[in-house]
């Protein structure tokens, strides 16, 4: 498996790069912004982007997806119950983060546990719900790309539409955590950890694991 993080926009967003190392396919995750960079990337890798996976539907996490479905003529995945959060600028808060107001349309719909062929890879789709209704995390082999549900040593915000403590808590302890210890997490922000780690460190999941 070929694995890139590039950290876009002002917000530090994480967007990966994820491709099959014998056909060269790749899925783009959550292109938040900087198309040049995250473009450039691609190149440098010599691969072929097939899809575009949203984590979920916030601008930040969307912002370059427009540039990269039009140069690649590739389709843009979103869990159903977040497809309303990328037509909606209000949802999406694209102009409150870029002082511009993002509309996109969703090609293909994920459901949970569907699996998404990518070359020789096989992309889980596990619902991971709490940050929006539609938050949505990719287990690749031994790797879970989580979006904005857990971080490093934090979890993700609820206090947006459609956020709920509760479900996040849940999702986390009952779809991620379900997984080795040693099960590494790549998340929206900031840098990549492991369930053992959050388990015994994370301040929201600790008590969790006395």
């Amino acid at each position: 498996m070929i694995l890139e993080r590039l950290e876009v926009t002002s917000f530090l967003m994480n967007c990966y790069i994820v491709g099959c190392e014998k056909t060269k396919n790749c899925a783009i995750i959550d292109p938040g912004g900087s198309f040049t960079v995250i473009d450039d990337k691609v190149s440098s890798l010599g691969l072929t982007p097939k899809m575009i996976l949203l984590t979920h539907g916030h601008a930040d996490h969307i912002g370059a997806v427009e540039e990269l479905k039009h140069k690649y003529n590739i389709p843009v995945y979103v869990h159903e119950k977040d497809v309303e959060y990328l037509k909606n600028p209000e949802l999406n808060h694209s102009y409150d983060l870029f002082r511009k107001n993002m509309s996109l349309d969703c090609d293909i719909i994920m459901k949970d546990g569907q699996i998404i062929e990518l070359g020789e890879l096989k992309i889980l789709v596990i619902h991971t719900p709490g940050h929006t209704p539609g938050g949505v995390s990719f287990k690749i082999e031994n790797i879970i790309i989580t979006g904005d549900t857990i971080f490093n040593h934090s979890i993700g915000r609820t206090d947006f539409e459609g956020g709920s403590m509760e479900q996040i808590i849940s999702s986390i302890r009952n779809k991620i955590f379900i997984y080795p210890d040693e099960t590494v997490l790549y998340p929206g922000h900031n840098s990549p950890t492991n369930i053992g780690v959050e388990k015994r460190e994370n301040m929201f999941l600790k008590q969790y694991y006395k």
